[in-house]
């Protein structure tokens, strides 16, 4: 179905792969198409509890794919590389797509991960490097500026002072430097980045209930920088007692108290809860 990307669902967890291996998965404007759909795809799908993106090879992402010159980045000249980050109308792109997404999103970075190739994952809620990764926000190095929604996340990843340093000399740096910065949250040898990736989304998808996941990761998105908590109380205090009722904590404690696994009924699909719009105040 997919030229530039594949995927695949294992059980609750989907995988999105790059996969241009031949070129380190260098971005293109229709990979940028399909890493969309395919987010919009796990969110409708019940089943998928978490996505997964990596890469084919041995890169993760090299960067926009500049194989044609600088004309890759003018659209004067009919070239539409980043129409998969920029708005089209009111839409965001695949940004929008994985921002939005209720199910939450690791990133596991298996190689070289350069200007678009990194900041795709920045809206994504967990990333993990190997070894072997070099990261790099490359864009003042190619006359640009940072793309893809990235002068927003980026600062609140890992604060303005280390944002600034990275992306003021466009310089690339290793996963250890991105660890100590606090863009990635665990290094590992590149055979172990994916199953660690499988590892973490299994322990969300096994253990906590859908609707509190999807409602919990844009909580957190979109409230935490607020100058005060006061609008946050006004919207999660109703959200508690919502959910609180409901069959999903009902199975929560019933699993705690009989020591097992729940099996949470709620779906995103179906049943989010009436503050679920309030939550997702910007989208």
């Amino acid at each position: 179905m997919y030229e530039h990307i594949a995927y695949e669902v294992d059980g609750p967890i989907a995988t999105i792969t790059l996969n241009r291996p031949d070129k380190l998965n260098a971005y293109t404007a229709l990979m940028g198409s399909e890493i969309e759909d395919a987010f919009l795809k796990a969110d409708a799908d019940d089943s998928v509890r978490v996505v997964i993106v990596t890469g084919s090879g041995r890169g993760f992402c090299a960067g926009a794919d500049i194989s044609g010159g600088a004309s890759a980045f003018d659209v004067n000249q009919g070239a539409a590389m980043f129409q998969g980050s920029r708005p089209r109308a009111s839409r965001g792109g695949f940004v929008e797509a994985i921002y939005n997404c209720r199910k939450p999103s690791i990133a596991a970075i298996n190689g070289a991960a350069v200007g678009v190739g990194i900041t795709l994952c920045l809206p994504m809620d967990i990333r993990i490097a190997s070894t072997d990764a070099k990261i790099g926000f490359v864009f003042a190095r190619r006359g640009l500026v940072p793309e893809a929604g990235s002068a927003w996340f980026l600062p609140r990843l890992v604060g303005l002072d280390q944002a600034l340093r990275w992306c003021l000399s466009g310089r690339l740096f290793g996963a250890e430097e991105a660890k100590a910065g606090g863009l990635v949250s665990e290094v590992l040898p590149p055979d172990r980045v994916l199953a660690r990736a499988r590892d973490i989304a299994l322990e969300i998808a096994e253990n906590t209930a859908p609707v509190s996941v999807a409602m919990t990761r844009q909580m957190l998105w979109q409230y935490s920088a607020m100058d005060h908590p006061f609008e946050l109380l006004q919207m999660d205090g109703p959200l508690s007692v919502e959910l609180g009722a409901g069959a999903d904590v009902k199975e929560g404690v019933a699993a705690f108290l009989e020591k097992r696994k729940p099996n949470f009924p709620g779906k995103v699909s179906s049943d989010m809860p009436k503050g679920y719009r309030q939550a997702w105040r910007r989208s």
